[in-house]
């Protein structure tokens, strides 16, 4: 059984910096996309960013130029580095993973919160 898991949430002030990271386990298939995605209370869940298993990234433009997202394929785990944070960053983030067969997987979601 496929399983993503979280972990590094947290509460931050602004302009501090948090780490996010995410394993994935229980596939042997390989791992195309993976990918993390915020939902804000109210809000429709939108991706933060995105990195191909050949190192290809994609960013939301409300996080360009402060966000970092990298992975490990041997681990199978990806990272988020957030930095100058905002209250506006406020989330809940969930990683996500698109295997080579098609199927796509969700973590459980991660608490985010930026206080003013």
């Amino acid at each position: 059984q496929v399983q993503l898991v979280e972990s590094g949430g947290g509460l931050v002030q602004a302009g501090g910096s948090l780490r996010l990271s995410c394993a994935a386990s229980g596939s042997r298939y390989a791992i195309n996309y993976m990918g993390w995605y915020r939902q804000a209370p109210g809000k429709q869940r939108e991706l933060v960013a995105r990195i191909t298993s050949g190192g290809s990234t994609t960013y939301a433009d409300s996080v360009k130029g402060r966000f970092t997202i990298s992975r490990d394929n041997a681990k199978n785990t990806e990272y988020l580095q957030m930095n100058s944070l905002k209250p506006e960053d406020t989330a809940v983030y969930y990683c996500n993973a698109k295997f080579s067969v098609g199927a796509e997987f969700w973590g459980q979601g991660t608490q985010v919160t930026v206080s003013s």
